[in-house]
């Protein structure tokens, strides 16, 4: 998929689901959850490196991502919206029935097309994640910057590819 059509799907999915701004990885699985009639577990664990930092897979209940909890937050966050970008585009996860024993794949790059676009879903829905918590909510907690919450709001959205666009 091109990445003006993945651009556009996801601004149309993540307008769909009515995700609040500003959002975190957590409650967009929240939002997608209910939106798919299918529970997303979110499992931080000491994943051993060199590898992956995450892994998505499905079960019959439910879809589960591992993530690196040796990492930073905003590395956590990066991590999971790119496999929840797995999920937005349809990609084939591992399916585990109860008892099955797990093979994962062990990629580490992005180094097939599938990976490229679950990268780019992740940066898009970081840039959209962070629209409305723009300099101007920041500037709010600054006396020195008092009355230009707005102006901030749109050099933030500019900054961060939003440029007044929805």
């Amino acid at each position: 998929m091109r990445e003006r059509q993945l651009r556009r799907r996801c601004r149309a999915l993540l307008r769909e689901l009515d995700v609040p701004q500003p959002f975190g990885s957590r409650e967009l699985c929240r939002c997608l959850s209910a939106h798919r009639g299918r529970p997303i577990r979110l499992v931080p664990f000491p994943i051993e490196s060199p590898g992956p930092f995450g892994i998505w897979f499905s079960t019959d209940a439910a879809d589960v991502i591992i993530y690196q909890s040796q990492t930073t937050p905003a590395h956590q966050e990066h991590i999971i919206l790119h496999e929840v970008g797995h999920i937005i585009a349809g990609h084939d996860g591992e399916q585990l029935a109860a008892g099955e024993a797990v093979r994962v794949h062990r990629r580490s790059a992005y180094d097939n097309r599938q990976e490229r676009e679950a990268e780019l879903i992740a940066t898009i829905l970081h840039e959209w994640a962070g629209r409305s918590d723009g300099l101007g909510s920041r500037a709010a907690a600054d006396p020195g910057l008092a009355g230009h919450a707005a102006v901030l709001d749109r050099i933030g959205q500019a900054l961060s590819g939003g440029g007044g666009r929805g």
